[in-house]
């Protein structure tokens, strides 16, 4: 028996022990167990070492704690609210929120987000406003400044954010910054190290044990938070960095949305920081009242709901489902990529069959080639079901939105693909408010008339070259 012969044994008999793990022990769900059985089919070898740094579950570890969460005071505000919905006497500020009373109270139980009712909430479609009103805040800062951005980098926007928290750390002011180590990759040392020098503490999200080797590279930080002084909070899309400015000669006019807090909401926003933040840094952060200053600033519902891979439970996706299901006028989506599990490629045609008039905007150009084809071919199935699908024109859509009825809306980091609702980590604000959402509406149709429309004559002259690579992309969109 030649030595090639044993070694192809070998290989075999590898292949065949990893895939029973897969299926066996990994316990996926069947759509990415097919896609890697297939990696593990055409290419042994680098299948396996492949797996190895996307494939493996992170479920199940003990990454934030339920501990952790009754000390910030979570637990018992989250049963209190449970038992007063259960038992019909929960508080309305506003009757017409006890409308959707089913999906704050998924949210409670599927994620201990709390409901708050007393936010003021403003809408940013654009990065230099957003960024501006941000900067602004952080001067006015006088107890402590938390960020988290999937990317940071030492560009124009890195340094001028820098300047901020190095002048506010030497006015003795409480700065804290978390990075993704995979999203920031490319942030210098001496960046870093300016930021440090100043009193800033600074942290990675999840680095490599052994340098360059990362196991949990396909396990992201994505979300992007803000909390000034525990009175002021923004979640949305945007990062740090000058292309979000609309300084990239690639993307050009970067259009995202982002929101700025104010109220009660930011509570739930500054828990969700100090357990990202313990999670990383070994000088954990412990309860203190004045990281929890948050007042009263309006009559907005908003529930702060994350997700992540830590947790069998997909929150941010269920949400999107509930949302759609409750609709009975119209379903407008924004997001960057779309590759939907069956579960909501099923309610979304369900929707558009049924009457709701369903609206998906995607961006006119990939950040990511095969999620960009893998898209293509998802909004093919809602193109001949009747849903209405616009390519955003003026610049590169990066929005993570969706509204419903003009009553309910959602605006966070969470696009509409397997990644962001099985691997990343993600944050989503779900905003109650008729007028939020009319605003929210407002901009998606002045999105519209900077958009065209994709239409099934439009879709089925797609060349032979896209189609093929659409097909590859659909195969293995589980494990993109």
């Amino acid at each position: 028996m030649s030595l090639f012969t044993i070694f192809l044994g070998f290989i075999i008999v590898f292949n065949i022990a990893l895939a029973f793990t897969i299926i066996f022990l990994e316990r996926k769900d069947a759509s990415a167990t097919w896609a890697w059985l297939m990696v593990l089919l055409f290419i042994p070898i680098l299948g396996f070492v492949l797996y190895l740094i996307f494939g493996r579950r992170i479920s199940g570890q003990r990454i934030f704690t339920w501990d952790t969460k009754a000390k910030l005071g979570v637990k018992f505000a989250v049963q209190e609210q449970l038992r007063a919905l259960e038992n019909d006497n929960f508080h309305y500020k506003n009757e017409s929120l006890a409308e959707y009373k089913d999906l704050y109270y998924l949210h409670l139980r599927n994620d201990d987000a709390i409901l708050t009712q007393d936010n003021s909430v403003k809408i940013f479609t654009d990065g230099k406003e957003k960024f501006d009103a941000l900067i602004q805040d952080m001067e006015q800062a006088k107890d402590h400044i938390h960020l988290l951005y999937y990317i940071l980098r030492h560009d124009k926007l890195g340094q001028r954010t820098a300047d901020v928290l190095t002048r506010k750390a030497r006015q003795g002011v409480e700065v804290r910054v978390l990075y993704d180590d995979m999203g920031s990759r490319r942030i210098s040392r001496k960046f870093i190290h300016r930021l440090r020098k100043a009193g800033v503490e600074i942290e990675s999200f999840f680095p490599p044990k052994i340098p360059k080797v990362n196991f949990k590279i396909n396990y992201r930080n994505h979300r992007k938070l803000a909390i000034i002084d525990g009175k002021v909070g923004y979640i949305g899309g945007f990062n740090i960095g000058d292309e979000y400015l609309g300084h990239s000669k690639k993307f050009g006019y970067w259009r995202d949305t982002h929101l700025r807090i104010a109220g009660e909401a930011v509570a739930n926003m500054q828990t969700r920081f100090i357990l990202d933040w313990n999670q990383a840094s070994r000088n954990d952060i412990v309860y203190d009242e004045r990281y929890y200053a948050a007042e009263p600033r309006g009559d907005v519902g908003v529930q702060i709901v994350s997700s992540g891979p830590d947790s069998d439970w997909e929150q941010i996706k269920n949400g999107y489902i509930k949302m759609i299901m409750s609709a009975k006028e119209y379903v407008y989506i924004q997001t960057p990529y779309f590759i939907p599990d069956d579960s909501l490629q099923d309610i979304l045609r369900i929707a558009t069959l049924s009457g709701v008039d369903v609206k998906i905007m995607i961006p006119n150009k990939p950040d990511h080639p095969f999620v960009y084809w893998a898209t293509l071919s998802y909004i093919g199935d809602l193109l001949n079901a009747g849903a209405e699908v616009y390519i955003y024109q003026k610049g590169f859509l990066h929005a993570k939105t969706i509204i419903v009825d003009g009553k309910i809306a959602s605006v966070g980091t969470a696009n509409i693909d397997v990644r962001s609702f099985r691997l990343n980590f993600e944050v989503n604000a779900f905003l109650y408010d008729k007028g939020l959402s009319e605003r929210l509406l407002d901009a998606f149709k002045e999105d519209v008339a900077q958009s065209t429309q994709m239409t099934q004559k439009l879709y089925k002259e797609r060349s032979l070259g896209i189609r093929f690579k659409e097909s590859i992309s659909r195969l293995i969109s589980p494990i993109l």
